[in-house]
């Protein structure tokens, strides 16, 4: 059964999924009358006009994942940059093999071991720091890595190899923690506005990786130079994220958005079994002697979250298990060939812009598709069964082969195909569980709910980051 995204999927004050129609009967109105706290008598919620939120949503989701897909997609320019190749005569060690080797799974690993200790502080923060400020210091502060990765694309950095790899890693751990403040930070906010717009946000996010993805073809394409490339390809990073903040600061300007942006009260720890109190819909949720009202309460939303959590956490780390480290190095069976599709484009089409188009499919058809329920046994069945992703992205034509030698899938047809089905279940299922968990909790609720689904997206990724590494010394 669909379930339509708009205003009349609300969060129940018991915590309970409701599935919607397309009008609300009376006795759905009067389960979300208690909903329409602190408004003043007579105060109608107005229309999105011109769909403008939903845009800006869509935008901001693109600047969440932009500047993760711009890192990882510039693979050729993080090659010329590491191989030393302006002394040849000089070779190589077995360290500077080791970082050009395995270079994907170290970027990985950096920009999800920082995301989860800065989540913990965006969870701390919620009601400390309003979200205006995390939204725009975060930005601020993705705006001047990538600038300062611009002012090094023309500098000869052939004699400090190591340096600037870790500077490259240093770089990684920054933007990405301040990516992931802004991206729990707006999907937290967009918990109090009606489902459509988180599902604009995370859609918005995979369009993200398209645009690089694209971005990237045409840079390869327009230059044979990797500098100017790279250029580029990092300029329209930047303009792109000036572009969200400054559509960030448009929204409160918005009638629509301001209702929803309408300040609740924080929503504070209480005794129990994880239900609030039911008398006065209102009020604050207080612990008899607690005595900080500024950190939200964890153990009901891990409670009522505990499986959506799960399937998020799961998903991501399939997810990342095999993109980038594995994609990345899939070969074309006519590599030796020489031709331009099979040297130089088969990799930036058949991974990284087939995969995030894929991806966006998948997240765009939840705004007319929610099926399977928060509730219901198949989503996990559906998340579980994407393990087998795994060995068969193995058994392409994955180099350098050390210790599996057998290449079972022997056509480029057979990567084309696991990647779009990778990239369309990734976006789906993750979208579906990432929509529901801030919809069946309290408002008040909603944005830590965000953040702390956030947490659980970091762990997968961090996880399968981790476990890549591994895979990668064993294939």
């Amino acid at each position: 059964m669909a379930i339509v995204p708009e205003d009349d999927f609300h969060h129940s004050s018991n915590s309970t999924y409701k599935s919607a129609s397309s009008s609300l009967g009376a006795e759905q109105e009067a389960l979300l009358g208690r909903q329409q706290d602190c408004l003043p008598p007579g105060l109608q919620r107005p229309e999105d006009r011109f769909n403008a939120t939903y845009i800006i949503f869509f935008s901001l989701g693109v600047g969440t994942l932009l500047p993760w897909s711009f890192f990882i997609t510039a693979k050729e320019y993080w090659m010329f940059k590491l191989s030393n190749s302006s002394n040849p005569a000089t070779g190589k060690d077995s360290e500077d093999s080791d970082i050009l080797n395995y270079f994907e799974s170290y970027l990985a690993v950096a920009s999800t071991v920082p995301s989860v200790l800065c989540l913990l502080a965006n969870f701390l923060l919620v009601n400390r720091v309003s979200v205006h400020v995390r939204v725009l210091s975060s930005l601020t502060i993705i705006l001047a890595i990538f600038m300062v990765m611009i002012a090094l694309v023309k500098v000869d950095t052939s004699s400090w190899t190591r340096g600037f790899f870790a500077l490259t890693i240093a770089c990684m751990v920054i933007m990405s923690s301040a990516s992931t403040v802004f991206t729990s930070s707006i999907y937290g906010m967009t918990g109090s506005f009606p489902m459509r717009n988180s599902q604009a946000l995370l859609s918005g996010g995979a369009m993200g990786g398209t645009v690089c993805a694209v971005a990237s073809l045409v840079d390869l394409a327009a230059s044979s130079d990797v500098s100017d490339s790279a250029l580029a390809f990092f300029l329209t990073a930047v303009v792109f994220l000036g572009l969200c903040m400054g559509l960030y600061l448009l929204l409160p300007r918005l009638e629509y958005a301001r209702y929803y942006m309408r300040p609740v009260h924080p929503a504070r720890m209480f005794s129990g079994d994880g239900e609030p109190p039911q008398d006065s819909p209102s009020a604050p949720l207080v612990a008899p002697g607690s005595s900080d009202s500024h950190i939200p309460p964890l153990r009901p939303i891990l409670k009522t979250t505990a499986s959506l959590g799960f399937c998020v956490l799961y998903v991501f780390f399939i997810t990342s298990l095999i993109y980038p480290a594995i994609c990345t190095n899939i070969e074309s069976l006519d590599k030796g060939s020489g031709s331009p599709w099979t040297t130089k484009f088969f990799t930036p089409v058949t991974i990284f812009l087939l995969y995030n188009f894929a991806d966006l499919c998948g997240r765009q058809l939840t705004a007319w598709i929610q099926v399977p329920g928060p509730k219901s046994k198949v989503l996990l069945g559906l998340v579980l069964l994407r393990t087998c992703f795994v060995p068969l992205f193995v058994l392409c034509n994955y180099q350098p082969r050390v210790h599996l030698r057998t290449v079972v899938f022997q056509s480029d047809v057979y990567p084309i195909l696991f990647c779009s089905l990778l990239g369309l279940s990734n976006g789906y299922l993750s979208t579906l569980a990432l929509i529901y968990g801030p919809k069946i909790v309290l408002r008040e609720l909603a944005e830590a709910t965000g953040v702390v689904l956030t947490f659980y997206l970091c762990m997968g990724l961090l996880l399968g980051s981790a476990c890549s590494t591994l895979l990668v010394h064993l294939i």
